[in-house]
């Protein structure tokens, strides 16, 4: 056997020698990151910390991905959400302290990964009193209720006693609080970058609606959407209006963090854990908008990256690489699939970034560096991307939780040293030479960032007497011709953001509404990398800002089954 492999690797070299782009590779810019999960081993203390970044210097990543906030909770000590009830190491041990001074100590980035609607998944409420969960969870009432309501009135994903409470998106206090977790570690914490994770809506639709999400009705996001169109009844998950708007929710909060992350530290990286349920957009006529991230979980990532309020993409093409039908372990081509969201993924940057996230649980070690080396590959159409990530640092391959056919298990210490001999030496993994990590990297510039062109605007408007006005529309106009460039709605709590405009002064403008009168104006003075601010006061002529909810406080869970087990499918954290 060894023989058998020296002599392949001694055929590999010979080849590979003449392999200009494979020797060029090794030593560029490259986004190499992996998922710091907090469900298991990783920075529950400061042994576990160390260990951490030795074995990510080791393989040559310079980035670590870290899970910071989970259900509502931190593992840090400075920031809005109260710090974990998990088994960390007890005060004053900080894990995102502690993690960052490692991991820059060693050259490598923390990227603070915060799950963004989840808020609780237990029966038992926390046991901290200013967790979310006490204070706007089902023992609530009225406005004062965050939580996600299910078309069919269930508040929680399933009936298991590890199922999930949500924030409902659509609720403007709850929207408010989701963007001040990510913020408040942004303002306290010298990471690198801000990552979104579960920023949709719960998917796992109702069985006669597969297609569509049946999530978002909570009374008062409910009553915002038929403030804005004028409808008045409960609207089917499939309906079209009622999809947008519930998308635009999400969208706003990920707007609304990506510019006032900007306004504190401008030079962080955004980005987000993007869904590819499924196969991509090829199998639908190229269509975007049939797709299962689309239509089912209300995520319209392509429509972040066209804006430009995202800096990184990072796609969750969580595939097996082995499976090209339907057989154990395998349901279609997902070899194909993998293939074609890298390729949708890598065509639909825009003027941002896109690094390719895998699924190394799922896979053997020679699938997950195949799909490594595709992911850095360019897209047929010659579009790269500018890295990979792999989920998780726990669980390095699909040995360490026996998902492998054939069947086998071994530790994640032992799955964690083969995967990275295997992405930085030669290796029975992988016969291309050099080894796809077989050097350092650094960690790819964002010129949009370091050396920017275009700035943003960011307002409010409000009544006279200070209440926010919800959903109203709001213009970027030209100061001389008075022609519109850009047009935004309100959030519930009147905020607004444009993004990337040329530098330069602008009128924002707000038109004729029934609810406001008065002085409906601003002007704004855009600058290369900065955030102009402006302020819009104008006069209420009738009802506006948040309302109170027209229907009960949702009341229903369905019935727990203590034995049954949280379900994660294909993408889900």
């Amino acid at each position: 056997m060894r023989r058998a492999f020296a002599l392949l690797l001694a055929l590999a070299i010979v080849v590979s020698m003449g392999s200009a782009p494979h020797a060029a590779r090794a030593s560029t810019s490259e986004f190499r990151a992996l998922w710091v999960d907090a469900f298991g081993e990783g920075i529950f203390n400061d042994a576990e910390a160390t260990k951490l970044v030795d074995a990510a210097k080791a393989a040559n990543i310079n980035a670590l991905v870290v899970q910071v906030g989970r259900r509502g909770d931190c593992f840090c000590n400075r920031a809005d959400m109260p710090r974990t009830q998990a088994g960390i190491a007890p005060r004053p041990y900080d894990p995102l302290d502690a993690i960052i001074a490692k991991a820059h100590a060693a050259g490598i980035q923390v990227h603070a990964w915060i799950i963004t609607t989840a808020l609780w998944n237990s029966s038992v409420a926390p046991l901290d009193p200013s967790h979310a969960f006490n204070q706007h969870g089902p023992s609530k009432t009225g406005s004062d209720n965050w939580l996600g309501v299910r078309y069919d009135g269930a508040l929680r994903e399933s009936p298991s006693s590890a199922a999930n409470w949500f924030f409902d998106p659509g609720h403007p206090d709850a929207a408010n609080y989701i963007a001040e977790m990510y913020l408040s570690v942004a303002r306290n914490y010298a990471i690198d970058g801000l990552n979104f994770d579960r920023v949709r809506y719960p998917d796992l639709p109702l069985p006669a609606l597969p297609a569509d999400n049946a999530w978002g009705y909570n009374p008062v996001a409910l009553d915002r959407f038929q403030a804005a169109t004028g409808r008045v009844d409960r609207p089917l998950p499939n309906d079209p209006q009622w999809s947008q708007w519930r998308r635009d929710q999400i969208t706003n909060i990920v707007r609304k963090v990506y510019v006032e992350t900007h306004a504190i530290k401008p030079y962080l990286r955004i980005s987000a854990d993007t869904i590819t349920y499924g196969d991509g957009p090829q199998a639908y006529g190229g269509d975007w908008t049939q797709t299962r991230p689309y239509r089912e979980t209300l995520q319209d990532w392509r429509g972040w990256m066209q804006e430009g309020i995202l800096d990184t993409n990072i796609p969750m093409n969580y595939k097996r690489e082995h499976c090209t039908a339907t057989g154990p372990g395998c349901f279609g081509n997902q070899r194909a699939w993998y293939m074609n969201w890298n390729e949708f993924a890598k065509d639909n940057q825009y003027s941002r970034s896109t690094t390719i996230g895998a699924a190394i649980y799922l896979n053997a070690i020679e699938g997950s560096v195949t799909q490594v080396r595709k992911a850095l590959a360019p897209s047929a159409a010659g579009n790269s991307g500018i890295g990979w990530v792999g989920y998780s640092y726990r669980t390095p391959d699909c040995r360490t939780n026996s998902s492998c056919n054939p069947p086998g298990f071994r530790s994640g210490d032992a799955s964690r040293a083969e995967l990275t001999r295997a992405l930085t030496q030669p290796s029975e993994y992988d016969t291309v030479l050099p080894p796809v990590f077989a050097a350092p990297a650094t960690v790819p510039d964002m010129p949009w960032k370091s050396a920017p062109t275009r700035g943003h605007v960011a307002g409010t408007v409000t009544t006279n007497t200070g209440v926010a006005i919800d959903q109203i529309l709001v213009q970027v106009r030209d100061p001389e011709t008075d022609a519109v460039i850009a047009s935004r709605i309100t959030d519930g709590s009147g905020y607004f953001a444009f993004v990337d405009l040329v530098p330069g002064k602008y009128k924002v403008f707000v038109p004729d509404d029934a609810r406001v009168t008065g002085k409906r104006v601003a002007h704004a003075t855009v600058v290369a990398g900065g955030v102009a601010r402006v302020s819009i006061t104008a006069f209420a002529k009738g009802a506006e800002g948040k309302r109170p909810p027209k229907d009960g406080t949702p009341t229903f869970v369905p019935a727990e089954d203590p034995n049954a087990a949280e379900d994660l499918p294909n993408g889900e954290r």
